[in-house]
């Protein structure tokens, strides 16, 4: 099977990942697409607003019902800060027939240097950068991909770009509608909505 992973912190997940994901599935000729919620990001220095768990169940309500997406809550179980590479070696001692396919964002690349063993991540799966629809003034594809191609060994395949729609939704932007008590129609799924709505999720601001 040909199978991509697609972590984020989800917090909340929103119409943008579905349709990026989308995208990515079509693009990449994938089997399958598999969402990872992280316990905890170790580059980001603000906590998620939401429990892990719940983050988790949210995304299972956002995929609900469409076959080409499923939910593995891998990071979420094994807990603590969730380094991709731990992920991709678990992942493949479970489908070691799978071909894997790791997906980031395009603002990634230049920590990607940073990550926990990122070489080795490279060697577990293909790497393939999600850049929405570009802007005058922005890096260039090659400019993107320069630290992923350092990285990489012989033998390892090539990271490549994936185009995706732009989509001007972000998950900052749906907590701060949610604080302010304004609707979500449009922004998240209608479960998703539904869920935030009977947890009491995001109202209060972070301190």
């Amino acid at each position: 099977m040909r199978r991509g992973y697609f972590g984020g912190t989800f917090d909340p997940p929103h119409v943008g990942h579905l349709m990026v994901a989308s995208d990515a599935f079509e693009a990449l000729a994938l089997d399958r697409l598999t969402f990872v919620p992280n316990a905890r990001q170790p580059l980001k220095a603000d906590a998620p607003s939401a429990d892990p768990a719940l983050r988790l169940e949210m995304v299972r309500r956002a995929v609900a019902g469409d076959p080409r997406f499923d939910v593995d809550p891998i990071e979420v179980e094994r807990g603590g800060t969730s380094y991709s590479v731990d992920t991709l070696e678990q992942l493949a001692a479970r489908h070691p027939a799978d071909a894997r396919v790791f997906l980031v964002g395009a603002d990634v690349g230049r920590s990607f240097p940073q990550w926990r063993a990122p070489a080795r991540i490279m060697a577990l799966a293909q790497v393939a950068v999600l850049r929405r629809a570009v802007e005058e003034g922005e890096a260039d594809d090659a400019s993107i991909l320069a630290p992923f191609r350092t990285l990489a060994a012989d033998g390892v395949a090539p990271p490549v770009i994936v185009r995706t729609r732009r989509v001007d939704v972000s998950s900052t932007e749906v907590r701060d509608r949610v604080r302010h008590g304004r609707p979500l129609t449009g922004f998240v799924p209608d479960a998703v909505a539904r869920f935030i709505a009977e947890h009491g999720l995001y109202h209060s601001a972070l301190p």
